[in-house]
């Protein structure tokens, strides 16, 4: 739940600095993504002793899921800053970065969304049993 705060906690601090961002539609899409999964994050603190899964798959699942959450917020920030994001092309726009730039947020991006969906399957089982 500490974690869940703390990326709160930065998703506001993003928020202050939209107007200042390259890209502030971007970064009011990291504001949002830092403010929604620091909330995923202290859901999922508060329904964690329910799971029955082995030691170890907790442990995967919770960092699978950190690393998605603050991966969200990272990557978003960095297209915003660098004026990137083809992934992205709603708050992006016609915005591209460097190739460099580009293939770190698609990196991002793409193990994110893996780790997350892995992590609520976890979740999930973890739920059901």
């Amino acid at each position: 739940m500490q974690l869940g705060i703390l990326l709160f906690l930065l998703g506001l601090l993003t928020g202050l600095a939209v107007p200042k961002l390259k890209n502030p539609r971007m970064g009011l899409a990291s504001h949002l993504e830092a403010v929604t999964n620091g909330m995923f994050l202290v859901i999922l603190g508060l329904i964690w002793p329910r799971l029955e899964l082995p030691q170890a798959w907790l442990a995967v699942a919770f960092w699978l899921v950190v690393y998605a959450a603050y991966a969200n917020w990272l990557a978003t920030l960095l297209a915003a800053s660098w004026n990137a994001g083809t992934l992205m092309p709603i708050a992006a726009g016609d915005h591209k970065g460097s190739t460099t730039q580009e293939r770190a947020i698609n990196f991002l991006l793409i193990s994110l969304a893996l780790c997350v969906i892995a992590a609520c399957a976890l979740v999930l089982v973890g739920l059901t049993r």
